[in-house]
């Protein structure tokens, strides 16, 4: 029951609190304390300093250093100007040490909190209890000071424990070191609370720009590298669409010709097989090259390519290569958007391939269909016929068609048929008013 009981305290919610705040306090005050930050010089290229001639620029990257080392002669003045134990040893170090540690927050901020602390109390010493206990006037200003730079080198976070540090300072030795003075230290943390909150603020707003800045630059780096992707897609599809296209049909008809010939000579078989295998390895190189350049979902500009009116002689050029292809158009034909069509084009073209590389020796069907709402498609062929081995694909082109289509808002179907062959199946929506609109009226 007692292992119990200490486990669940162990894990109380006040407890957590407590050791998380115990860590945020030793990693912003305790946590390399004596480390070296020097102090950065001000960007000169934002803000009002951007105003400024380029000589005088220069050199006003320098202006926080000589706001340090005003406060730092502020400081010594105010040291000097309280003592009245002439030039000796001990106005010597009442007058120097609060200035010289407001200098060292220039190259160690959180050392320099912590030396204000504990010189406070020997300085009031020194310097005859000129001030509330324990704060003489150059360690009260000196103080404020060294909150403020420190507050603005670091994170608003630092700033809420430097002050509460403070506090508790001031209440342990108003308590246990106090010898019946009185006190500046409820003046000292209601100044040290305006001067922190307003460090904080500028320092919220200016994290809050920077985020904004980097956030701003990442999207315009994903804006770069996506209009990079759409022009390898544009380079991938035209590549694919294309040039495969008429490099299927030299393979094909290189492989087909010896047999059209009676007792061809060796010499001819050869040129022949020559030409297949440089066509063959460069459809595989090509392949290649498209799993590298292709991205994914991408809106595929418009441009001055084939239209439907040029089926026919895509027709009587698989025609030439041994493939016999069947077309009917059906429904009234009319001028459709130029996406239409050329995507209507590139889909028969690239259906038509298929068949030449994956079913050579098979019939195919193209049919056409003007309907109402838009425009139907449909490619088949039989099954594989023949002497020649269908070629292995590594499916672009299925996925070229379907992002063809999806991309106009369609439908397509692709599937092998009952007989073993297989079916491309489209319809592509059109509205009246894009074939008024590009009709011109």
């Amino acid at each position: 029951m007692t292992q119990t009981q200490t486990s669940e305290t162990s894990r109380s919610p006040e407890l957590h609190l407590v050791q998380e705040a115990l860590g945020g306090l030793r990693q912003e005050l305790f946590h390399d304390a004596f480390a070296y930050r020097p102090l950065p010089r001000m960007d000169v290229d934002s803000g009002p300093t951007r105003f400024l001639p380029r000589r005088i620029r220069v050199y006003t990257g320098f202006l926080p250093h000589a706001f340090v080392a005003f406060w730092a002669v502020i400081v010594f003045a105010l040291g000097y100007d309280r003592i009245y134990y002439g030039f000796g040893a001990a106005a010597l170090v009442a007058t120097c040490v609060p200035a010289a540690i407001v200098l060292l927050t220039l190259v160690r901020p959180v050392l320099a909190f912590w030396a204000s602390l504990g010189a406070a109390p020997f300085i009031g010493y020194i310097a005859g209890f000129d001030g509330g206990w324990p704060w003489s006037a150059a360690c009260l200003v000196a103080h404020l000071v060294i909150l403020v730079v420190v507050a603005a080198r670091t994170r608003p976070r630092t700033a809420v424990w430097m002050w509460l540090v403070t506090a508790g300072y001031c209440l342990f030795t108003e308590m246990f070191l106090g010898r019946g003075r009185s006190s500046d230290s409820i003046p000292l943390l209601f100044v040290a609370a305006l001067a922190l909150l307003t460090v904080s603020m500028f320092q919220v707003r200016r994290q809050a720009t920077r985020e904004v800045t980097a956030q701003q630059t990442v999207t315009a780096q994903e804006i770069s590298k996506r209009t990079v992707l759409e022009e390898r897609t544009t380079i991938a599809r035209e590549l694919h669409d294309v040039v495969a296209h008429h490099m299927s049909v030299v393979a094909i008809q290189a492989e087909a010709a010896p047999y059209r010939v009676e007792n061809p000579p060796p010499e001819l078989e050869q040129a022949f097989l020559t030409i297949r295998e440089n066509a063959v390895a460069a459809l595989t190189e090509l392949r290649r090259i498209l799993g590298v350049v292709r991205a994914e979902d991408y809106e595929a500009p418009d441009a001055p390519q084939p239209t439907l009116g040029d089926l026919d002689s895509l027709v009587r050029n698989v025609t030439e290569a041994g493939l016999v292809v069947e077309k009917t158009v059906t429904g009234a034909v009319r001028e459709l958007p130029q996406g239409v069509e050329l995507s209507a084009y590139r889909i028969v073209q690239e259906a038509l391939s298929n068949v030449l590389r994956h079913a050579p020796g098979a019939a195919a069907k193209v049919e056409v269909s003007y309907v109402l709402g838009g425009l139907g498609l449909r490619v088949a062929n039989g099954p594989a016929r023949g002497l020649v081995k269908p070629s292995p694909g590594a499916g672009h082109g299925i996925t070229g068609m379907r992002e063809r289509v999806t991309m106009l808002g369609g439908e397509m179907t692709a599937e092998v048929t009952a007989d073993g062959g297989y079916e491309v199946a489209a319809f592509i929506p059109v509205s009246r008013d894009e074939v008024r609109e590009e009709a011109g009226e």
